[in-house]
C-alpha cells in the first residue's frame, strides 16, 4: 500500500508566511479533500508538495523515499501526477503532444496512456486536435489523462470541476472515483462542497496555512455545522 506523508511543511511568499506545520497523510484507494476559504493555503500546499515552492521546514514521504528538498522536475517522475489550477496545457500542441509530454516524464509505457483514454474515451477522438480549442471540460480530463500517463501512486487535483458545466463536473467526479477504487492516493482541492461529499473519504479543513481540523466524510455528512464553521457555507 503507497502512502504520502507530509510533515510540517513550512512555506513563505517573501515574508509573508503561507504554509504553517502543514501536515498530511494519504493513503492508496481514498481520496484526501482540502477545503478551506480562498487564501488558506490550499493552492499552495499542492505546489510546495510538488516542489515549485520550496518549503522552509518540514518533510515529504512516499513509499518510504524522502522526496524533501528534490528539484520539481523529479517529483512526478516518483509518482506524484498533478493537475493545477487552470490545467496548465500547452494550448498549442495537440491533445496528442500534451499525452506525449506525460508519458515522457518518466518513461512510462503506452498501457498508462491506454488507461487513461479509457477513463476518457472523448479524448481519443481528439487527438491531433489543439488543446486550447477543446471545451473546460475536455481540458480538465486532458490534464487529468497526461497526469496519468506517468503512472502515479498519488495525484493531486486543484479546482478540478472550476467553471465546468455539471456534465463535465459528472465525468470528473466518476473519474476520480474509479482512480480511487483502482488503488491511487487523491489529494483534492475543491470550492464546491457538493462535489466533494459524494468522493471524498476524509476532509482536512485549511485556514490560514495550517490544517485547523480533519474529519471522516461521515462525520462532515452528518454535521453540515463543521462546513459552516471551517468554509462558511451550510449544505
Amino acid at each position: 500500500m503507497s502512502m504520502m506523508s507530509v510533515k510540517g511543511f513550512d512555506a513563505f511568499y517573501g515574508r509573508s508566511q503561507a504554509l504553517r506545520n502543514f501536515s498530511i497523510e494519504l493513503k492508496s484507494g481514498e481520496v484526501l479533500c482540502l477545503l478551506g476559504r480562498n487564501g488558506a493555503g490550499k493552492t499552495t500546499a499542492l505546489k510546495t508538495i510538488m516542489g515549485t515552492v520550496r518549503p522552509a521546514a518540514g518533510t515529504l514521504m512516499l513509499d518510504g523515499k524522502d522526496l524533501t528538498g528534490v528539484p520539481a522536475k523529479d517529483i512526478p517522475r516518483a509518482g506524484i501526477g498533478y493537475v493545477p489550477q487552470g490545467r496548465r496545457l500547452f494550448t498549442e500542441l495537440t491533445v496528442w503532444e500534451n499525452l506525449e509530454i506525460g508519458l515522457w516524464t518518466r518513461n512510462t509505457n503506452v498501457s498508462a496512456l491506454d488507461h487513461a483514454l479509457e477513463l476518457f474515451p472523448v479524448l481519443k477522438e481528439r487527438m491531433t486536435q489543439r488543446s486550447g480549442t477543446l471545451s473546460g471540460g475536455e481540458q480538465t480530463m486532458l490534464a487529468m489523462a497526461r497526469a496519468m500517463c506517468i503512472n502515479p501512486s498519488v495525484i493531486m487535483l486543484d479546482e478540478p470541476t472550476e467553471g465546468l458545466m455539471p456534465s463535465a463536473i459528472a465525468g470528473i467526479r466518476d473519474a476520480v472515483i474509479r482512480l480511487r477504487d483502482e488503488g491511487v492516493a487523491v489529494l483534492l482541492v475543491e470550492q464546491r462542497v457538493d462535489a466533494v461529499l459524494s468522493i471524498a473519504n476524509r476532509v482536512a479543513f485549511m485556514d490560514h496555512g495550517e490544517i485547523k481540523a480533519e474529519f471522516d466524510i461521515e462525520e462532515v455528512r452528518a454535521n453540515p455545522e463543521l462546513l459552516h464553521h471551517y468554509v462558511g457555507v451550510g449544505r
